[in-house]
């Protein structure tokens, strides 16, 4: 008995080296009022698209039903202007996963659609025969070089479909053809909560369906197994299928994807940083793109006094650095931040260079910025989205406010062997925002 005791408390002491930050305490009773059902049904829900494998040949669906559904598949067909596109539909079945939920036993339903040509327009389907979702359209990506834009998100998490809601949706308005839209983590509040789910998905409809989504956990897409170490939520597997080149030990959450001459480059910064380092390293030794975007949730720069993460700083910042990453898109810290490394800084170079780090928020829940030598442009108490747009040797990065104001913009310009300069460029306001300055929240 004593040696059980002695182990779980190894155990624990080792798990609380490993996080950077521990899991907010999920308090009882203080639940957000449910606005959507959660409960699965024989017709096709939660339909969002990544990719698994090469985004100019390939793309992946998945869906969710209730456990009636036995014989899922998705049809797929060059899009035509002509409604008879349908008739030359190709039916390839599903795999499927099974998730009891306090919502009700589901099922989750893939297909990777592969063997596609490239820079294609194609519709496809998913159901059971009987029941069908709508058509949606999605084009795969070019082989060669071409402009293209997606989208940043920072943290959702908190009142998903009546504050975030809008703000994905603006997104989409100002970038309907956007080619994929990147999430930092921290999606909902509350990991197990199935409802909570539900309203990301009601709040992104049919755009999950039609833009490809790449997503990095965050510390609130965990939960504690029985000795108290993290395990991800049982939904993340299920309703996410991503690629499989990363650590093996992380499935789904260390993973790179090569979008043209794009490589991004998605980390798990909950725990396990020292190994992916060296992963980090071979990836980024061996990058034939011209252009690197790494993503995190936890931020290598955080925006407040008492909120870094020294492992993060102390095994990947020198690797970012090394290998002239250019963006670093990170989430956790409630507020809006932009600058260049303080390493940079440090060798006094002459023009501002990359890699760029960025911590941004999208949904309604807002922290304190602080006063950080890192920080160029920041904002507190604003929810905004980020669309990122590579045109050969330049990168335009506009972060914009769910009400349309453009409140941070700069490009970087690409030179071989170097890195990456960095271009201010005007914006709406020149003042930043802050809770001194913007809407406050009414008195009691």
């Amino acid at each position: 008995m004593k040696l059980f005791v002695l182990n779980i408390f190894n155990l624990l002491w080792i798990s609380a080296w490993l996080l950077p930050l521990p899991v907010q305490a999920q308090k009882p009773g203080k639940t957000e009022i449910k606005r959507v059902n959660a409960t699965p049904g024989p017709r096709p829900d939660r339909i969002i698209l990544t990719w698994q494998t090469d985004p100019t040949t390939s793309q992946t669906v998945t869906w969710r039903t209730d456990n009636s559904v036995t014989t899922p598949k998705a049809e797929i067909a060059l899009a035509d202007a002509s409604a008879n596109f349908a008739n030359y539909a190709k039916a390839l079945p599903a795999q499927t996963e099974p998730l009891k939920t306090q919502s009700g036993e589901a099922l989750y339903h893939s297909v990777n659609f592969s063997s596609l040509s490239p820079n294609t327009l194609y519709a496809y389907r998913v159901g059971d025969g009987t029941y069908w979702s709508e058509w949606f359209q999605f084009r795969t990506a070019s082989q060669e070089p071409e402009p293209f834009s997606f989208i940043y998100f920072g943290d959702v998490q908190n009142q998903v479909l009546s504050q975030w809601s809008r703000v994905i949706r603006a997104a989409y308005a100002e970038m309907p053809k956007a080619k994929f839209m990147l999430y930092v983590g921290d999606l909902i509040n509350h990991p197990e909560d199935d409802t909570e789910w539900q309203e990301w998905f009601t709040a992104g409809s049919f755009i999950h369906a039609t833009i490809p989504s790449i997503l990095v956990a965050g510390n609130h897409e965990y939960t504690r197994n029985a000795v108290y170490l993290p395990r991800i939520t049982r939904h993340w597997a299920a309703q996410f299928n991503l690629p499989d080149n990363g650590i093996k030990s992380e499935p789904d959450l260390v993973y790179y994807t090569d979008y043209q001459d794009l490589r991004i480059i998605s980390l798990n910064s909950y725990w396990k940083v020292p190994a992916q380092a060296k992963w980090l390293e071979e990836i980024l030794k061996n990058n034939p793109k011209k252009w690197t975007v790494v993503t995190c949730h936890y931020p290598v720069q955080s925006t407040a006094i008492g909120r870094e993460n020294e492992n993060l700083l102390k095994h990947w910042q020198p690797i970012l650095d090394k290998y002239k990453v250019d963006l670093v898109l990170q989430g956790h810290d409630h507020t809006y931040a932009r600058g260049t490394s303080s390493s940079a800084k440090e060798n006094k170079e002459e023009f501002k260079t990359a890699p760029v780090y960025v911590v941004s928020i999208s949904g309604p829940k807002m922290y304190t910025l602080g006063n950080k030598e890192w920080i160029g442009r920041g904002a507190e108490n604003t929810q905004l989205y980020q669309i990122i747009t590579i045109e050969q040797d330049k990168l335009i990065y506009k972060s914009i406010t769910t009400t349309g104001e453009l409140y941070d913009a700069f490009e970087l310009h690409k030179q071989q062997g170097e890195a990456a300069r960095v271009t201010e460029l005007k914006t709406t306001n020149k003042a930043e925002r802050r809770f001194t300055n913007t809407l406050k929240a009414p008195t009691k």
